[in-house]
């Protein structure tokens, strides 16, 4: 890891999702014990505490949108929070909630690329593709939106956190582990040209492959910001999300996705989403992400050399 100054920030709602209780995520990942699996890594750890915003009103959708000015708000004060993380030269982990705060953290995470002239690359680990609109939504959801809106796509209030139309562009975000698209969104990701690894090309050339693509061209100059919802894993392992989707990642290929990560000691920011502890069994989901998390900064089976000597011998 080139970073070991790490920031945990509780973002405790969820408003974005159509099912309730994914606000108790980030007290869910503190009782699996994140802060020391992070710091028995040698990491400076930091627990932020959690953001205070707007609660859920529980309201239908209006013109497309539920909540769209409470899941504004909440973007605008988590946008803010990882922003001033990323200016002290630390990690942030944004624990959340649902996955529509990906607008306020990515937007953050895209801030500070153009401010210190890094390249970004996303990681959008997920069972769906969230690149609805309110034309294309069959929900109004606004977590079904996070792709959508940080490419420009949404409304204004969400856009143009961050002060930058769009805050990052398709050509910079990969998703892997997707299996639910709406019809609407099928199309709009061949317009865009987002590059997915869906389960069946994964099924296909097998994970190790599918990471080799997607972290293709990522180097030093490379802010990789990672976007875990935990959706994108199989409903066997990973029960406690609002959203789950049948024919996941298994156990194994989700820790060599993250250990393929930490191989490239290029993590500078990640998400965990979509944990929803009132759907869980005894804390095994949000378990499971912190297990993750420790393969993401460097837990491995044994000693392994970095990938740019690997094959050197």
């Amino acid at each position: 890891m080139t970073n070991l100054n790490v920031s945990l920030i509780g973002v405790p709602t969820d408003v974005g999702a159509g099912t309730r209780g994914a606000s108790m995520g980030p007290e869910a990942l503190r009782v699996a014990d994140i802060h020391a699996a992070i710091a028995a890594f040698g990491a400076d750890v930091r627990d932020c505490g959690n953001l205070a915003g707007p609660t859920n009103p529980n309201l239908p959708a209006v013109g497309g949108f539920r909540h769209l000015q409470e899941v504004a708000q909440w973007n605008e004060i988590l946008h803010e929070a990882v922003y001033a993380e990323l200016r002290a030269g630390r990690l942030p982990v944004m624990m959340g909630g649902d996955h529509c705060l990906a607008i306020g953290s990515i937007s953050a995470v895209a801030r500070h690329c153009r401010s210190v002239g890094k390249k970004l690359r996303v990681l959008w680990f997920d069972a769906h593709a969230d690149l609805n609109t309110a034309t294309m939504t069959p929900s109004g959801n606004i977590h079904g939106m996070p792709v959508a809106c940080l490419c420009g796509h949404g409304p204004e209030v969400l856009t143009r956190i961050g002060g930058h139309i769009p805050a990052m562009l398709p050509a910079e975000i990969r998703q892997i582990g997707i299996r639910s698209v709406d019809e609407g969104e099928k199309r709009f990701l061949c317009e865009l040209g987002v590059e997915v690894f869906d389960m069946r090309y994964i099924d296909e050339v097998g994970m190790r492959a599918v990471m080799e693509q997607a972290l293709a061209g990522v180097d030093e100059n490379t802010h990789l910001h990672v976007s875990l919802d935990v959706d994108f894993l199989d409903p066997t392992i990973a029960p406690g999300v609002g959203t789950t989707v049948r024919g996941g990642p298994t156990y194994r290929e989700a820790e060599l996705c993250m250990e393929m990560i930490a191989d490239t000691e290029q993590l500078a920011s990640l998400d965990i989403v979509e944990l929803n502890p009132a759907l869980d069994h005894r804390n095994m989901t949000a378990e499971l992400a912190v297990d993750l998390v420790e393969s993401l900064f460097g837990k491995s089976t044994l000693m392994r050399m970095h990938r740019q000597t690997r094959g050197k011998r």
